[in-house]
């Protein structure tokens, strides 16, 4: 592969290394990721999405700006509390981050409300509506008005405020409105407060064929005389609060379980991080509100007319296709299906690397349903970090277990907004007889690995599956990963050690295949990237190819700045935050870093290294990776790198997958070195890399059924 002209003129080695600020060699994590999620809501604005997937895309970037002030800038507020001095990556202090972060967060929730505008003026004229309060007619007005006294009013507890009626606890993403009223029968002022109800839906559909939604809280203003019959109303207003929701670990826990479950209840009273104000708010109102809730922790906004953008996920359920994505249905690997759906023969045949959500999630699920099945497995362990809701990965651990089988279920309590989830998980595990364990206190286990041990003939087999992505049915439909099958036995090995190293913190001494973190896997990878600058410094070509959802950690970077410098060529794709300045003469010339933002979420982590030649080639060293490269990953997680060895797996990665991310040009972004992102031009000929994959096999599971089937399209990379 050649470079890009504007670096084949670079000269490695001749000038002096660059010498700046902080903030002249990394970019801010925070604000860097307030730029990804700007590119997530810019998709709510791109009109070649369908209408409701443009809301669906607007309503992510919301319930994410809602995750990232309740864990996020709630650390940050923690920090500013505590007086901690230390400074962020770039150089800025701590109230200096959240100055910059309140700035930046206010101006895309402004953008958040101006799409929402754009959109819903579209949706109007698709006979999809959203009513104001102004425009309801008779009609509606009546049956909303049936619908408000009979589901609604029962639900609802007016409280007055006053001395005898202190200011009552809002929950976590409350959504409540507040009244000035005036008793009639002797003109006394009255403020009352009503709490929306968390299980109220958000939006109310009107019965009938075109789409008519009114909000919850724009029913209960219109509606609000049935509540506070004999008062007159003179203001009413929405708001809504974020509250500090993460939790921390402490050492001296007796016991994990029982202190997660306090501590997801404690969460729902964190301090308030967030108060959000609907946009014209009067005065009094909005004073009390600010006294009441705001207090010095607090960042206060006035959010405009529709407060948790998040919350419109739930319109894009309404049943028309015509404004959705085209319907895509996952394949079944061929591979598997040609040994009559025996995932054990087949994986014992050759190594298979299925890419979801294009080869369906049930791959995965009939490999565990088959272990739980089958009276020659013996033993069943699993590392579960996110299962979600779906119970099909938790059943196939039950049955197994019911059926005798020896089962351990490494269960991952400190996911964050999973630890509920995963608690029931264990409870209901541990009932059916799994060897339930939780792993370190201080790290995470988020390596996902599956390892099954099969009786066959006089000894045992192992057969492995490590994903890049959780045991989660619902994520597997919409985030791109790897999952990869294999029965080597040195992959099996290390698997086991793995496991014991988290059940038993029994030490791997002896692993071949499989690097961990924090055991040595930022090591292994400063090695690999060391080899890389050894080649370039010989004259040979060299190459690193890299794809993960963030890169944040300092000394990685720094590493990948050296190897620029020596002359290494270097393509990062990196969906969400990217500290790394890329692009920077003398430090990053041969850096560049471009992030995808499409109908699906990319989350596999692949990385390449040219091993002595151009990317992409046959005897590059590949890569898969439960990891990012932040320092959690590194330095406080259970992670693993694992080596693609097998050729047609080699190349489906590092040809396909890898090569169809780096020429994508129509959800593509640029990182620049002054921190903006541009869009990718689409060019003359266009490149949609979820499209290519929706549309064409693999080469692992494809197959010989489909050998005679038409060529997959070859991708290569063009000549810059």
């Amino acid at each position: 592969m050649s470079r890009p002209a504007h670096l084949t003129h670079l000269a490695a080695q001749d000038d002096d290394p660059f010498e700046g600020t902080a903030g002249d060699r990394y970019f801010n994590r925070e604000l860097s990721w307030l730029m990804f999620n700007r590119r997530v809501l810019e998709e709510a604005c791109n009109t070649a999405h369908p209408l409701l997937e443009r809301l669906r895309f607007l309503s992510i970037s919301g319930s994410n700006l809602d995750e990232f002030f309740m864990v996020r800038v709630a650390g940050l507020k923690g920090q500013q509390l505590q007086e901690v001095e230390k400074r962020s990556v770039d150089g800025l202090t701590v109230s200096e981050q959240l100055s910059a972060i309140t700035a930046e967060a206010d101006r895309l929730m402004e953008s958040q409300q101006a799409v929402w505008g754009d959109l819903r003026t579209a949706l109007d004229d698709a006979r999809f509506h959203v009513l104001r309060r102004d425009e309801i007619d008779d009609d509606v007005s009546a049956w909303l008005e049936t619908h408000f006294r009979e589901q609604v009013y029962p639900t609802l507890t007016p409280q007055a405020l006053d001395p005898a009626h202190p200011f009552p606890f809002i929950p976590n993403r409350g959504l409540s409105v507040i009244f000035d009223l005036v008793r009639r029968s002797d003109g006394e002022p009255v403020r009352e407060l009503v709490m929306l109800p968390a299980v109220t839906p958000r939006f109310v559909r009107v019965p009938g064929e075109v789409a008519r939604f009114v909000a919850v809280e724009t029913i209960l203003k219109r509606f609000a005389p049935l509540l506070f019959p004999g008062y007159d109303i003179l203001d009413a207003a929405a708001f809504r609060v974020l509250r500090d929701s993460d939790i921390e670990i402490e050492e001296e826990a007796e016991d994990l379980v029982r202190y997660f479950a306090n501590a997801i209840k404690r969460r729902r009273r964190g301090r308030v991080i967030r108060l959000e104000l609907e946009t014209g708010i009067a005065d009094a109102l909005a004073a009390v509100l600010r006294e009441e809730l705001g207090g010095a922790d607090a960042i206060i906004t006035e959010s405009g007319n529709l407060l948790g953008i998040g919350d419109l996920s739930m319109l894009v359920d309404e049943g028309r296709p015509d404004l959705k994505f085209p319907p895509f249905t996952p394949r079944f690997p061929e591979r598997i299906r040609e040994f009559g759906g025996d995932c054990f023969a087949a994986i014992k045949s050759k190594d298979i690397v299925v890419q979801h959500p294009y080869e369906t999630f049930e791959v995965v699920l009939a490999f565990l349903k088959q272990a739980a099945n089958d009276p020659d497995v013996v033993a069943i362990k699993q590392t579960l970090y996110r299962a979600g809701k779906q119970p099909a990965v938790i059943n196939a651990l039950i049955a197994a277990a019911e059926a005798g089988k020896s089962v351990t279920a490494i269960v991952e309590l400190k996911a964050r907004f999973d630890e509920e989830q995963n608690l029931y998980w264990a409870s209901a595990l541990e009932r059916a007889g799994v060897q339930v364990v939780y792993g370190f206190i201080d790290w995470k286990t988020h390596a996902k690995v599956s390892m099954v041990v099969r009786r066959e003939g006089a000894g045992y087999r192992t057969y492995c599956h490590f994903g890049t992505g959780n045991y989660h049915p619902v994520t597997a439909r919409i985030y791109t990963d790897l999952s990869f099958f294999t029965a080597d036995p040195a992959i099996g090995s290390d698997a086991a050690q793995m496991f014991n190293y988290i059940t038993g913190y029994v030490e791997p001494t002896s692993l071949t295949c499989v690097s961990l973190s924090p055991r040595d896997l930022r090591t292994r990878l400063m090695a690999l990237i060391d080899a890389e600058i050894a080649h370039a410094q010989g004259g040979r070509p060299a190459a690193i190819w890299a794809k993960m959802n963030s890169l944040v950690d300092t000394a990685i970077i720094e590493k990948l700045y050296e190897a620029s410098s020596a002359g290494v060529d270097i393509e990062l794709v990196i969906r969400g935050i990217c500290c790394l300045r890329p692009g920077v003469e003398r430090m990053s010339e041969r850096i560049r870093v471009k992030s995808v933002v499409g109908r699906f979420l990319e989350h596999s982590r692949i990385w390449a290294f040219g091993n002595g030649a151009n990317l992409p080639n046959d005897g590059a060293k590949l890569f898969i990776s439960s990891a990012d490269w932040m320092p959690r990953n590194f330095d406080r997680r259970v992670e693993y790198m694992l080596p693609i060895l097998n050729p047609t797996v080699h190349d489906q990665i590092l040809d396909q997958v890898m090569v169809a991310n780096l020429i994508d040009t129509e959800q593509s972004w640029t990182l620049e070195p002054d921190g903006t992102y541009t869009r990718v031009p689409p060019g003359d000929r266009p490149f949609n890399l979820h499209r290519y994959f929706m549309t064409n096999p693999s080469l692992s599971g494809r197959g010989a059924a489909l050998e005679s089937a038409a060529a997959v399209p070859t991708l290569s990379l063009p000549p810059w």
